[in-house]
């Protein structure tokens, strides 16, 4: 019996987790669900009590939480010998190193990415880097004659802009500390790609695939290097054709 995963492949914990069952060979069905269809969202509703964005279904165990999956899969005896044997590192030592970058890639790199991707949904799509010039509005103070309407959108663009700044700060002082490490090793637990690389994939794709944060990447030569190793994992390339919309001749009518 096939593992199931209830979501969406455009969900960011949806996509870890497909990720990582491509990497070990792992059979599964995805059953597709809208999250923002409230009580009809799911089949089995149940299985989402606190409205979480993914179901990992696999027998007598039923998890939430993407994290907590990517270990599942990499560490479960009945998935031990098969696809990638190496995810969580080929020894003890290599295990506690993936764990810490799990932990970093949680606590440090998750918040503020999210929080940048959010921003970016909502700010223009010629904006600069540093959310100033071409593209931004004034400041609200200087829109004090404007409809109220007009008033209130401008003052959530300077409120998304004041968002992506203070995650584009964060981001770049943690990305600095990714590109000593990435000068040390290939991949950020070690020399063998890994669940700790793996876990960055969905929301660092987003970043890296928009010209307003791809910077952030690009202009650092180890997390670019690390970006281009493990975003060409055939493993992620088929979550991206899974990602993207059907063509108008596949559309249904």
């Amino acid at each position: 019996m096939p593992v199931k995963v209830f979501g969406s492949p455009a969900s960011a914990e949806v996509a870890r987790v497909m990720t990582c069952l491509f990497e070990k060979d792992v059979e599964f069905q995805l059953i597709r669900v809208d999250s923002f269809r409230g009580a009809k969202r799911l089949e089995r509703p149940k299985l989402h009590p606190h409205g979480e964005s993914i179901t990992f279904d696999d027998g007598h165990v039923t998890l939430v939480e993407s994290r907590k999956i990517l270990r599942h899969i990499a560490d479960a005896d009945k998935y031990k010998e098969q696809g990638n044997k190496e995810l969580f590192g080929p020894g003890a030592l290599e295990r506690a190193s993936v764990e810490q970058w799990l932990q970093t890639e949680e606590q440090n790199f998750n918040v503020p990415s999210a929080e940048m991707i959010f921003s970016l949904s909502y700010l223009p799509a010629d904006m600069p880097l540093d959310g100033r010039g071409r593209g931004m509005p004034p400041p609200p103070a200087a829109a004090g004659g404007m409809h109220p309407a007009h008033r209130q959108h401008m003052e959530r663009m300077e409120e998304m802009r004041q968002r992506f700044e203070k995650s584009r700060k964060e981001l770049g002082k943690l990305l600095d500390i990714y590109e000593q490490r990435l000068y040390e090793t290939e991949f950020l637990a070690g020399d063998v790609f890994t669940l700790a690389d793996l876990a960055h994939l969905p929301n660092a794709d987003r970043i890296a695939s928009d010209p307003r944060s791809a910077h952030l990447i690009q202009s650092r030569e180890n997390v670019s290097r690390w970006w281009y190793d493990i975003s060409s994992r055939s493993s992620w390339k088929r979550i991206k054709a899974l990602q993207r919309p059907p063509s108008p001749a596949e559309a249904p009518f």
